[in-house]
């Protein structure tokens, strides 16, 4: 049997191929399902839309956070620190938006002012553990050898100690307040920053550019300070914005605790702590507090983790 001759004529042609694929001279593929080839793009297009919109909430969350820090008497003028005796344990309405506490103060002011206290100590933590960890980690990655393996071995052992029982023997040694609490929480976060700050320096003092920068004649110190830092920084930046969140809510527990600042001071993690003993009959003083810490920690790990995929 010979196959049909081929048509110039699209008609004729469309013809005999189907003449042929009955004959069973030909195999025609199955035909795709209707649309197959858009459900993955529009998948992606919704994925990215939805992360879109989460980024820009987390964004305006931590801003609005921010501007509680700079001008709190712009949100809630009021006196944080002076209430009312007679309004003591009101919920939540439009005259005070978060209540009142045992004492009459408007507990949306005590937040709002609050934010100072925690947004402040999460940055002076950040910034200990990225001065300190960076310095470590580029000295033991730069220099090598018998120094990197003794500060190495330092940063393991500080790892392995966990950060909250490594905050609190700092507090013991420093004394209390958001100060000292917030140096603790930054000591406790050198050495995540030690280990990566290390990696990076490690991978970019091996690659080709820095070899001919030596090559050429570069001293040690200017290759290190024109190239390799340089190129090593982006990613622990993105950790030091990932560690932020994770800073507020280690400054909050340490208030919680007693270890903060101290009363009357309108500090967020103390403020949680206040109102747990009237969380049967006045559940707003711990709620509402603990859902604010919750949304700015959220939101600064949401923006962290967007910048590290940047990054990486």
């Amino acid at each position: 049997m010979t196959a049909p001759a081929l048509s110039t004529d699209p008609v004729s042609a469309a013809s005999a191929a189907e003449d042929a694929a009955a004959a069973g001279l030909l195999s025609v593929p199955p035909a795709a399902p209707l649309g197959s080839g858009h459900v993955r793009p529009v998948r992606s297009a919704r994925r990215r839309s939805r992360a879109s919109i989460s980024l820009l909430l987390a964004v305006a969350v931590v801003a609005l956070a921010v501007l509680w820090a700079i001008v709190p008497s712009l949100f809630a003028p009021a006196d944080p620190l002076t209430g009312v005796p007679a309004q003591k344990l009101l919920p939540p309405s439009a005259a005070h938006w978060f209540g009142t506490d045992i004492l009459g103060r408007d507990l949306f002011g005590r937040v709002v002012h609050g934010a100072v206290q925690s947004l402040s100590g999460a940055l002076i933590a950040v910034t200990v553990g990225l001065a300190l960890g960076s310095l470590i980690g580029a000295v033991a990655g730069a220099v090598g050898g018998v120094l990197d393996d003794v500060l190495m071995r330092i940063v393991d052992v500080l790892l392995a100690i966990p950060g909250l029982l490594l905050s609190l023997s700092v507090i013991i040694l420093l004394g209390f307040g958001t100060v000292n609490a917030a140096l603790a929480v930054g000591l406790g976060s050198v050495a995540a920053f030690a280990r990566l700050m290390r990696a990076e320096v490690v991978r970019v003092r091996c690659a080709d550019y820095v070899e001919a920068a030596f090559g050429s004649g570069g001293t040690f110190v200017a290759v290190l300070r024109r190239h390799v830092l340089p190129n090593s920084l982006t990613p622990v930046l993105a950790l030091a914005a990932l560690q932020f969140g994770s800073a507020i809510l280690a400054i909050a527990t340490l208030g919680f605790l007693g270890y903060g600042a101290p009363p009357p001071t309108p500090e967020w993690g103390l403020l949680i702590a206040e109102g747990r003993n009237y969380v049967a009959t006045s559940w707003w003083l711990t709620a509402l507090p603990g859902l604010v810490v919750a949304a700015v920690v959220l939101s600064a790990n949401r923006i962290g983790h967007s910048l590290g995929r940047r990054a990486s």
